[in-house]
């Protein structure tokens, strides 16, 4: 669905509020009303000339072609327009971030609501990558979860069947994390055993490749003294 936005010149006399104002190759993300509705507008128009000519283009378009994916995700705000090469609005979500909540509040229904967001996500050929910390998860006005910046997320569609298994197990194990702190008597054994078998990959990641190498010989030169 095409949705007809504003332009940079609209945008400018439009009412918006400073979100996170980024820095060196990060977006300036401000929250913009356009007829009666706010849209979250990631721009990298103040950044140097570089990050705006080749980083900025491909960064946005690869977050636009993922959120065009995840159309009808409940829980993902896939609306999204692009205003120019330096720019693009997706729909705001409004909610608190996860990690302002009280752990008290996080319910075992909750939790099970996040895994079914992602694995919704991941049914659509997408892993966002980022979902460990509490960011890029938001609590809804009606106590839903919510997932947003989709910008560091791969699509799936092309990998073997046993690597895309790997990578969606390791990417829902931000939810398993979070279950485990929060609800662990809960969480039964499968959840269990799908979070050890995440952590067994992630450390194979972390120290079969190049800077676990590196750090395997600092290790061991530590030894020698």
């Amino acid at each position: 669905m095409t949705i007809e936005g504003f332009t940079r010149a609209q945008m400018a006399e439009l009412p918006s509020r400073l979100l996170r104002d980024g820095r060196a190759a990060n977006a300036r993300v401000t929250c913009v009303t356009w007829q009666g509705r706010e849209w979250t507008v990631k721009d990298f128009s103040p950044r140097n000339w570089w990050v705006r000519t080749f980083l900025a283009p491909f960064l946005l378009g690869h977050e636009f072609k993922i959120l065009q994916k995840l159309t009808g995700v409940a829980g993902v705000a896939s609306d999204s327009f692009v205003i120019d090469r330096h720019a693009i609005a997706i729909a705001f979500l409004p909610g608190t971030p996860l990690g302002k909540k009280d752990p008290a509040e996080i319910s075992t229904q909750f939790l099970e609501e996040m895994e079914t967001l992602l694995q919704g996500v991941h049914d659509r050929g997408v892993v966002h990558l980022d979902t460990r910390g509490t960011g890029n998860w938001l609590v809804s006005p009606e106590g839903k979860p919510l997932l947003i910046d989709f910008q560091a997320s791969l699509t799936t569609g092309w990998m073997p069947a046993s690597l895309r298994r790997i990578i969606e197990l390791v990417d829902m194990s931000g939810v398993y994390k979070k279950w485990k702190e929060w609800q662990p008597q809960t969480m039964g054994e499968d959840r269990q055993a799908r979070y050890e078998e995440a952590l067994y990959w992630r450390r194979k990641w972390v120290f079969e490749g190049y800077f676990g190498k590196r750090k395997r010989r600092r290790a061991r030169k530590k030894r020698k003294y």
